[in-house]
Protein backbone atom coordinates (compact mmCIF):
# COMPACT_ATOMS: atom_id res chain seq x y z
CA UNK A 1 0.00 0.00 0.00
CA UNK A 2 1.17 3.55 -0.62
CA UNK A 3 2.62 5.52 2.26
CA UNK A 4 1.19 8.99 1.61
CA UNK A 5 -0.54 10.77 4.50
CA UNK A 6 -0.67 8.51 7.59
CA UNK A 7 -4.00 7.10 8.77
CA UNK A 8 -4.33 9.48 11.73
CA UNK A 9 -4.16 12.41 9.29
CA UNK A 10 -6.32 10.93 6.53
CA UNK A 11 -9.19 10.28 8.92
CA UNK A 12 -9.65 13.95 9.91
CA UNK A 13 -11.50 16.67 8.02
CA UNK A 14 -10.29 20.25 7.62
CA UNK A 15 -11.72 21.16 11.03
CA UNK A 16 -10.15 18.24 12.91
CA UNK A 17 -13.37 16.23 13.06
CA UNK A 18 -13.65 12.58 12.06
CA UNK A 19 -14.09 12.00 8.34
CA UNK A 20 -13.17 8.29 8.61
CA UNK A 21 -12.21 6.04 11.52
CA UNK A 22 -8.90 4.37 10.70
CA UNK A 23 -6.96 4.42 13.98
CA UNK A 24 -7.17 5.67 17.56
CA UNK A 25 -3.54 6.78 17.41
CA UNK A 26 -3.48 10.51 18.08
CA UNK A 27 -7.19 10.88 18.83
CA UNK A 28 -7.51 13.15 21.87
CA UNK A 29 -9.31 12.17 25.04
CA UNK A 30 -12.26 14.42 24.26
CA UNK A 31 -12.92 12.83 20.88
CA UNK A 32 -12.76 9.32 22.30
CA UNK A 33 -14.96 10.25 25.27
CA UNK A 34 -17.49 11.78 22.88
CA UNK A 35 -17.78 8.51 20.95
CA UNK A 36 -18.21 6.56 24.20
CA UNK A 37 -20.85 9.02 25.41
CA UNK A 38 -22.65 8.66 22.11
CA UNK A 39 -22.60 4.89 22.41
CA UNK A 40 -24.34 5.17 25.79
CA UNK A 41 -26.90 7.61 24.37
CA UNK A 42 -27.70 5.23 21.52
CA UNK A 43 -27.97 2.34 23.97
CA UNK A 44 -30.64 4.29 25.82
CA UNK A 45 -32.42 5.59 22.72
CA UNK A 46 -32.60 2.11 21.19
CA UNK A 47 -33.80 0.62 24.49
CA UNK A 48 -30.76 -1.60 24.72
CA UNK A 49 -30.87 -2.45 21.03
CA UNK A 50 -34.51 -3.57 20.93
CA UNK A 51 -35.77 -0.48 19.10
CA UNK A 52 -34.65 0.50 15.60
CA UNK A 53 -33.73 4.15 15.13
CA UNK A 54 -33.94 6.12 11.89
CA UNK A 55 -30.72 8.14 12.14
CA UNK A 56 -29.31 6.50 9.01
CA UNK A 57 -32.53 5.87 7.10
CA UNK A 58 -31.77 5.79 3.39
CA UNK A 59 -28.02 5.30 3.92
CA UNK A 60 -26.11 2.26 2.66
CA UNK A 61 -23.23 0.58 4.51
CA UNK A 62 -21.09 -2.00 2.73
CA UNK A 63 -19.10 -4.53 4.75
CA UNK A 64 -15.87 -5.35 2.89
CA UNK A 65 -14.32 -8.20 4.88
CA UNK A 66 -11.28 -9.79 3.27
CA UNK A 67 -10.61 -11.83 6.43
CA UNK A 68 -12.92 -14.08 8.46
CA UNK A 69 -14.87 -12.43 11.26
CA UNK A 70 -17.76 -13.29 13.55
CA UNK A 71 -18.05 -10.59 16.21
CA UNK A 72 -16.92 -7.53 14.27
CA UNK A 73 -18.82 -8.20 11.07
CA UNK A 74 -22.03 -9.20 12.85
CA UNK A 75 -21.94 -6.24 15.21
CA UNK A 76 -21.29 -3.74 12.40
CA UNK A 77 -24.20 -5.33 10.53
CA UNK A 78 -26.49 -5.04 13.56
CA UNK A 79 -25.27 -1.53 14.36
CA UNK A 80 -26.08 -0.23 10.89
CA UNK A 81 -29.47 -1.96 10.81
CA UNK A 82 -30.42 -0.63 14.25
CA UNK A 83 -29.72 2.88 12.95
CA UNK A 84 -32.01 2.25 9.98
CA UNK A 85 -29.34 1.83 7.28
CA UNK A 86 -29.29 -0.66 4.43
CA UNK A 87 -26.43 -3.16 4.81
CA UNK A 88 -24.63 -5.05 2.05
CA UNK A 89 -22.30 -7.85 3.13
CA UNK A 90 -19.91 -8.05 0.20
CA UNK A 91 -19.07 -11.65 -0.68
CA UNK A 92 -15.38 -11.56 -1.56
CA UNK A 93 -15.28 -15.18 -2.72
CA UNK A 94 -17.93 -14.66 -5.41
CA UNK A 95 -16.95 -11.08 -6.34
CA UNK A 96 -14.90 -9.87 -9.29
CA UNK A 97 -11.86 -9.58 -7.01
CA UNK A 98 -11.61 -13.36 -7.33
CA UNK A 99 -11.29 -12.79 -11.11
CA UNK A 100 -8.39 -10.40 -10.72
CA UNK A 101 -10.16 -7.06 -10.35
CA UNK A 102 -8.07 -4.64 -8.30
CA UNK A 103 -9.13 -3.51 -4.85
CA UNK A 104 -9.64 0.09 -5.96
CA UNK A 105 -11.61 -0.91 -9.06
CA UNK A 106 -13.91 -2.89 -6.78
CA UNK A 107 -14.30 0.07 -4.41
CA UNK A 108 -14.92 2.56 -7.22
CA UNK A 109 -17.52 0.24 -8.74
CA UNK A 110 -19.37 0.11 -5.42
CA UNK A 111 -19.01 3.89 -5.00
CA UNK A 112 -20.76 4.36 -8.35
CA UNK A 113 -23.81 2.70 -6.80
CA UNK A 114 -23.96 5.51 -4.21
CA UNK A 115 -22.96 3.80 -0.98
CA UNK A 116 -22.27 5.89 2.12
CA UNK A 117 -19.73 3.87 4.10
CA UNK A 118 -17.25 1.04 3.70
CA UNK A 119 -16.42 -1.14 6.70
CA UNK A 120 -13.09 -2.73 5.79
CA UNK A 121 -11.19 -5.66 7.26
CA UNK A 122 -8.01 -6.70 5.47
CA UNK A 123 -4.90 -8.74 6.21
CA UNK A 124 -2.59 -5.96 4.98
CA UNK A 125 -1.87 -3.05 7.32
CA UNK A 126 -2.86 0.27 5.81
CA UNK A 127 -5.56 -0.98 3.45
CA UNK A 128 -8.46 1.07 4.92
CA UNK A 129 -6.35 4.25 4.79
CA UNK A 130 -5.33 3.38 1.22
CA UNK A 131 -8.99 3.13 0.25
CA UNK A 132 -9.83 6.38 2.06
CA UNK A 133 -7.09 8.24 0.17
CA UNK A 134 -8.41 7.08 -3.20
CA UNK A 135 -12.17 7.47 -2.87
CA UNK A 136 -14.09 9.23 -5.63
CA UNK A 137 -17.02 10.05 -3.33
CA UNK A 138 -17.82 11.34 0.15
CA UNK A 139 -18.19 7.82 1.54
CA UNK A 140 -16.71 7.14 4.98
CA UNK A 141 -14.23 4.33 5.64
CA UNK A 142 -14.28 2.44 8.95
CA UNK A 143 -11.36 0.22 9.82
CA UNK A 144 -12.61 -3.14 11.09
CA UNK A 145 -9.05 -4.43 11.53
CA UNK A 146 -6.04 -4.16 9.20
CA UNK A 147 -3.09 -6.50 9.57
CA UNK A 148 -1.34 -5.83 12.85
CA UNK A 149 -1.93 -2.06 12.59
CA UNK A 150 -5.23 -1.09 14.22
CA UNK A 151 -8.70 -2.17 15.27
CA UNK A 152 -10.16 1.13 16.47
CA UNK A 153 -13.70 0.04 17.27
CA UNK A 154 -12.33 -2.81 19.41
CA UNK A 155 -10.24 -0.28 21.31
CA UNK A 156 -13.33 1.87 21.81
CA UNK A 157 -15.56 -0.98 22.95
CA UNK A 158 -12.91 -2.17 25.41
CA UNK A 159 -12.69 1.37 26.79
CA UNK A 160 -16.48 1.59 27.01
CA UNK A 161 -16.66 -1.73 28.83
CA UNK A 162 -14.09 -0.61 31.38
CA UNK A 163 -15.73 2.79 31.81
CA UNK A 164 -18.93 1.09 32.92
CA UNK A 165 -16.99 -0.47 35.83
CA UNK A 166 -14.21 2.02 36.61
CA UNK A 167 -14.46 5.59 37.87
CA UNK A 168 -10.88 6.77 37.34
CA UNK A 169 -8.72 5.40 34.53
CA UNK A 170 -5.62 7.05 35.97
CA UNK A 171 -5.59 4.57 38.88
CA UNK A 172 -5.69 1.47 36.68
CA UNK A 173 -2.90 -1.05 36.30
CA UNK A 174 -3.59 -2.83 33.00
CA UNK A 175 -1.81 -6.00 31.85
CA UNK A 176 -2.17 -7.03 28.20
CA UNK A 177 -0.82 -10.52 27.55
CA UNK A 178 -0.51 -12.61 24.42
CA UNK A 179 0.67 -12.19 20.87
CA UNK A 180 1.47 -8.49 21.17
CA UNK A 181 3.67 -8.33 18.06
CA UNK A 182 0.83 -9.26 15.72
CA UNK A 183 -2.05 -7.71 17.66
CA UNK A 184 -3.96 -4.77 16.21
CA UNK A 185 -6.19 -4.99 19.28
CA UNK A 186 -3.25 -4.40 21.65
CA UNK A 187 -2.23 -1.32 19.69
CA UNK A 188 -5.72 0.19 19.64
CA UNK A 189 -6.31 -0.66 23.30
CA UNK A 190 -3.07 1.08 24.25
CA UNK A 191 -4.00 4.17 22.22
CA UNK A 192 -7.46 4.36 23.81
CA UNK A 193 -6.37 3.65 27.38
CA UNK A 194 -3.47 6.10 27.28
CA UNK A 195 -5.76 8.83 25.94
CA UNK A 196 -8.22 8.14 28.75
CA UNK A 197 -5.54 8.48 31.40
CA UNK A 198 -4.14 5.01 32.16
CA UNK A 199 -0.56 5.46 33.37
CA UNK A 200 0.45 1.87 34.15
CA UNK A 201 0.22 -0.17 30.95
CA UNK A 202 2.02 -3.52 30.91
CA UNK A 203 2.40 -5.74 27.85
CA UNK A 204 3.59 -9.30 28.20
CA UNK A 205 4.54 -12.04 25.72
CA UNK A 206 7.27 -14.52 24.89
CA UNK A 207 10.32 -12.66 23.60
CA UNK A 208 9.58 -13.54 19.97
CA UNK A 209 6.05 -12.11 20.27
CA UNK A 210 6.97 -8.83 21.94
CA UNK A 211 6.79 -5.69 19.75
CA UNK A 212 9.53 -3.24 18.93
CA UNK A 213 10.23 -1.19 22.04
CA UNK A 214 9.66 2.16 20.30
CA UNK A 215 6.19 1.14 19.19
CA UNK A 216 5.08 0.60 22.80
CA UNK A 217 7.31 3.28 24.31
CA UNK A 218 4.75 4.23 26.96
CA UNK A 219 4.27 0.66 28.18
CA UNK A 220 6.32 -1.65 30.38
CA UNK A 221 7.33 -4.82 28.54
CA UNK A 222 7.42 -8.18 30.34
CA UNK A 223 8.36 -11.74 29.47
CA UNK A 224 7.18 -12.93 32.90
CA UNK A 225 3.38 -12.99 33.09
CA UNK A 226 3.35 -13.44 36.86
CA UNK A 227 5.29 -10.20 37.23
CA UNK A 228 3.11 -8.38 34.71
CA UNK A 229 -0.05 -9.49 36.47
CA UNK A 230 1.10 -8.52 39.95
CA UNK A 231 -1.50 -6.14 41.41
CA UNK A 232 -3.20 -5.55 38.03
CA UNK A 233 -6.77 -4.22 37.99
CA UNK A 234 -7.40 -5.33 34.41
CA UNK A 235 -6.10 -8.35 32.47
CA UNK A 236 -6.63 -8.27 28.70
CA UNK A 237 -5.80 -11.62 27.12
CA UNK A 238 -4.99 -12.06 23.43
CA UNK A 239 -4.95 -15.16 21.27
CA UNK A 240 -1.92 -16.55 19.47
CA UNK A 241 -2.27 -15.43 15.84
CA UNK A 242 -0.58 -18.38 14.22
CA UNK A 243 -1.72 -17.24 10.77
CA UNK A 244 0.59 -14.20 11.07
CA UNK A 245 3.58 -15.86 12.74
CA UNK A 246 6.92 -16.77 11.25
CA UNK A 247 8.93 -17.45 14.41
CA UNK A 248 8.50 -20.68 16.36
CA UNK A 249 6.40 -20.52 19.51
CA UNK A 250 6.05 -22.80 22.52
CA UNK A 251 3.58 -25.66 22.38
CA UNK A 252 0.05 -24.75 23.47
CA UNK A 253 0.52 -26.58 26.76
CA UNK A 254 3.81 -24.81 27.45
CA UNK A 255 2.31 -21.47 26.42
CA UNK A 256 -0.59 -21.89 28.86
CA UNK A 257 1.83 -22.84 31.61
CA UNK A 258 3.83 -19.64 31.12
CA UNK A 259 1.29 -17.14 29.79
CA UNK A 260 -2.19 -18.56 30.29
CA UNK A 261 -4.63 -16.90 32.70
CA UNK A 262 -5.67 -19.60 35.15
CA UNK A 263 -7.65 -19.27 38.37
CA UNK A 264 -4.46 -19.72 40.36
CA UNK A 265 -2.52 -17.11 38.37
CA UNK A 266 -5.39 -14.62 38.61
CA UNK A 267 -4.81 -14.53 42.37
CA UNK A 268 -1.64 -12.54 41.70
CA UNK A 269 -3.75 -9.68 40.37
CA UNK A 270 -5.72 -7.21 42.45
CA UNK A 271 -8.80 -8.78 44.12
CA UNK A 272 -11.16 -6.80 41.87
CA UNK A 273 -9.21 -7.54 38.66
CA UNK A 274 -11.41 -7.47 35.55
CA UNK A 275 -10.77 -10.02 32.79
CA UNK A 276 -11.18 -9.20 29.10
CA UNK A 277 -10.60 -10.90 25.76
CA UNK A 278 -11.47 -9.61 22.26
CA UNK A 279 -12.19 -13.11 20.94
CA UNK A 280 -12.03 -15.56 19.44
CA UNK A 281 -10.77 -17.36 22.53
CA UNK A 282 -8.59 -20.45 22.63
CA UNK A 283 -9.66 -21.94 25.93
CA UNK A 284 -6.84 -23.68 27.69
CA UNK A 285 -4.23 -21.80 25.64
CA UNK A 286 -4.40 -18.14 26.63
CA UNK A 287 -7.22 -18.39 29.16
CA UNK A 288 -8.80 -21.10 31.28
CA UNK A 289 -12.48 -21.79 30.71
CA UNK A 290 -13.37 -21.17 34.35
CA UNK A 291 -11.75 -17.72 34.18
CA UNK A 292 -13.42 -16.82 30.89
CA UNK A 293 -16.79 -17.77 32.38
CA UNK A 294 -16.03 -16.53 35.89
CA UNK A 295 -17.41 -13.61 37.90
CA UNK A 296 -14.58 -11.24 36.93
CA UNK A 297 -15.00 -11.82 33.20
CA UNK A 298 -16.34 -8.99 31.00
CA UNK A 299 -15.92 -10.93 27.76
CA UNK A 300 -19.57 -11.21 26.76
CA UNK A 301 -20.18 -7.65 27.92
CA UNK A 302 -17.47 -6.57 25.48
CA UNK A 303 -19.36 -8.27 22.66
CA UNK A 304 -22.61 -6.49 23.54
CA UNK A 305 -20.90 -3.13 23.86
CA UNK A 306 -19.40 -3.57 20.42
CA UNK A 307 -22.77 -3.00 18.79
CA UNK A 308 -23.34 0.32 20.57
CA UNK A 309 -19.81 1.56 19.88
CA UNK A 310 -20.21 0.78 16.19
CA UNK A 311 -23.60 2.48 16.18
CA UNK A 312 -21.88 5.55 17.66
CA UNK A 313 -19.11 5.58 15.06
CA UNK A 314 -21.54 5.14 12.16
CA UNK A 315 -23.77 7.89 13.55
CA UNK A 316 -20.80 10.20 14.05
CA UNK A 317 -19.52 9.73 10.51
CA UNK A 318 -22.80 9.54 8.61
CA UNK A 319 -25.35 11.47 10.70
CA UNK A 320 -23.05 14.06 12.22
CA UNK A 321 -24.34 16.81 14.46
CA UNK A 322 -27.87 16.50 13.13
CA UNK A 323 -28.49 13.31 15.12
CA UNK A 324 -27.42 14.75 18.47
Amino acid sequence: MDSAKPANVVQLDAHGGLRHLLTLDGLPRGQIARLLDRAEELREQSHGGTRTLDLLAGRTVINLFFEPSTRTRTSFDLAAQRLGAHVINFDIASSSTSKGESLLDTVHTLEAMHCDAFVVRHKESGTPAYIARHLHSNAAVLNAGDGNHAHPTQGLLDALTLRRHVQDFSTLRVAICGDIRHSRVARSDVHALRALGVRDLRVCAPAQLLPDVDEFAHCRLFEDFDAALDGANVAIMLRLQKERMQAAIPSEAEYFERFGLSTQRLQRAAPECLVMHPGPMNRGVEIAGEVADGPRSLILEQVGNGVFVRMAVLAELLAGAASR
